[in-house]
């Protein structure tokens, strides 16, 4: 058995000018253009009426703009594109190899409802709100955790998993009340009361995630750009007056103290029916818990939060609806039809207003259906098209503050777990030295840990990515979990790709379809050729140089 090499940079330093040609290859293979089309020839299959309407009204604003869109994409570009944002990572490589081989027109429309039926949907999306929910810094039960993590995903993973209603989540995030794990919606709260703001974070985080409007500015002044008024903050938050948060503690006998046993949130009595806040000139004016145009009985004896909760589920005036709406649409794009997806108001009109309401209307009308949604948000021609733009739709870069209007498909930089998960997909290197589940899992969540040191952050509107910082590229570069993957141990995805049948054809075109999802094209099989007579007579480092190469190559590292 062939030794495992810690990190093959000895042979890439001997190597370096063809492995950097071949790196430098795939970096920029993203940034080629594409032939655009007059009119392209699409369908993932899908006869939904409302697709088509979406259609047509996207297609109408690159010919008011005096654009044409880029190709479709590759069954390869758009099957790791799915695969990435439905169930977070990228497709194995023997589904890729079916997807890829298959004549069916309707493949890419059944494989969207296959994603939505796959166990990791439920697991990515639980992670995806858990996230935005509370963070990425409440990972275990510790002494200091005031938020469980446990509970929150036990939440959402029954969310998800039973494909409940939306107007019903929020209603259950706003009520919740009880053990921080027995009632998991209590963790967002619980992550946002910083004891004794009044619920003034609450308030605005809210307003943010859920109904997708910050109205946190007005905290201390009237909105500078359209009509909201401070009282409005205020109205707001006396909703969330009534929120107690109660600890209980208990003596840990290996560290000789007190820590944490469990937290609830409380209901708990306010003794007036105002909130008094202060204006700029030193004015203090009233408060009373309104929600837009509905009022909310002040009286110290009602739950205004079960009132406020009863009023999002009817959702009257869709805030809802449009923020889950416009938040999935910028999920599946990278850009929303607002900027940032979370501030829509007057003062930052959609970009395409008309899309919106149809699919605000739409996702009403189907109950709140998140898998619904998301089917049709997948099935657009929009988000089958390439990444790669064309000389016709250059202007169309919302990364230099454009408007975007999705003519192309925008390289978004893959979030934390993406990265991990896909890694792991690629190269089985959870599966290297592993003796049993138990250790498995133990280095999972150690590896895990440190990509969450290296990317996370604990902001809750962030969905952290890898940002080309120094310490992330060196750890795909030289880090633990890299070289796993791409150890030549026995049992591993390299010993075991070597072994098989085939020339170095055909194993090279698995790798590159393990990784990449696509196969090589002409011009990589040349260079790698370069790579491999210039190698020795042992190929098997030239093929963990080669996978090294495209793990860390731009073409991996983002979502294209």
């Amino acid at each position: 058995m062939m030794k495992p090499a810690k990190f093959p940079m000895s042979r890439i330093l001997s190597q370096g000018v063809v492995l950097c040609g071949v790196i430098l290859m795939l970096s920029g293979s993203l940034a080629t253009t594409a032939r655009a089309a007059d009119e392209p020839e699409f369908s993932t299959g899908s006869n939904e009426v409302l697709i088509k309407e979406i259609d047509q009204l996207i297609r109408r604003s690159w010919n008011d703009n005096l654009i044409k869109p880029s190709e479709v994409a590759s069954d390869g570009e758009w099957l790791r594109r799915v695969y990435l944002d439905v169930v977070g990572h990228i497709p194995p490589v023997e589904v890729a190899r079916e997807f890829i081989k298959s004549k069916d027109p309707a493949k890419r429309s059944k494989m969207i409802d296959q994603l939505l039926d796959n166990p990791d949907y439920v697991r990515n999306w639980t992670t995806i709100w858990t996230n935005h929910s509370i963070g990425r810094g409440f990972r275990t039960r510790g002494d200091r955790d005031e938020v469980s993590r446990l509970g929150m995903d036990k939440f959402y993973r029954e969310v998800f998993a039973r494909n409940r209603p939306w107007n019903e989540v929020v209603k259950d995030i706003v009520t919740a009340e009880g053990n921080f794990e027995e009632n998991g919606a209590v963790n967002f709260i619980l992550a946002q009361m910083e004891m004794p703001d009044e619920g003034v974070q609450l308030t605005a985080d809210f307003t943010r995630l859920f109904l997708g409007i910050q109205v946190q500015c007005t905290q201390c002044h009237d909105h500078p750009f359209n009509d909201w008024k401070q009282d409005q903050f205020w109205s707001y938050n006396s909703i969330f007056r009534q929120t107690g948060k109660d600890i209980q503690r208990k003596y840990d006998e290996d560290s000789g103290r007190m820590v944490v046993d469990f937290v609830e949130v409380t209901w708990r009595n306010v003794d007036s029916q105002e909130v008094f806040y202060e204006r700029r000139n030193g004015e203090v004016r009233p408060a009373y818990p309104v929600f837009n145009s509905h009022k909310i009985n002040p009286a110290p004896h009602v739950d205004r939060r079960q009132e406020f909760g009863e009023l999002l589920q009817k959702d009257e005036d869709r805030m809802v609806a449009a923020a889950m709406v416009n938040r999935m649409w910028g999920h599946f794009f990278g850009y929303g039809f607002t900027k940032p997806v979370d501030d829509m108001g007057p003062h930052n009109p959609p970009s395409h207003p008309e899309v919106m309401e149809l699919l605000t209307s739409s996702f009403v009308e189907s109950g709140y259906d998140v898998k619904q949604l998301i089917r049709w948000i997948a099935n657009t021609e929009a988000y089958n098209l390439t990444s790669q733009f064309n000389k016709e739709n250059e202007i169309d870069n919302p990364a230099a503050g454009e408007i975007p209007l999705f003519s192309h498909m925008y390289v978004k930089a893959l979030e934390v777990e993406q990265l991990y998960d896909s890694l792991i997909i690629a190269t089985n290197a959870h599966k290297t030295n592993s003796r049993n589940f138990e250790a498995a899992e133990q280095q999972r969540q150690r590896w895990l840990g440190e990509f969450i040191t290296l990317f996370g952050d604990d902001e809750n509107d962030s969905s952290t990515s890898f940002n080309g910082s120094i310490p992330q590229a060196l750890m795909m570069m030289n880090g633990e979990l890299v070289t796993r993957a791409t150890s030549l141990e026995r049992g591993s995805f390299l010993s075991e790709t070597i072994a098989s049948p085939g020339d170095d054809v055909a194993k090279v075109k698995e790798i590159y379809l393990a990784t990449l999802s696509r196969y090589p094209n002409g011009r990589e099989l040349s260079s790698i050729s370069k790579l491999f007579r210039s190698s020795g007579p042992n190929k098997a480092y030239a093929y963990q140089d080669l996978l090294w190469a495209l793990l860390n190559s731009n073409e991996f590292i983002v979502n294209h």
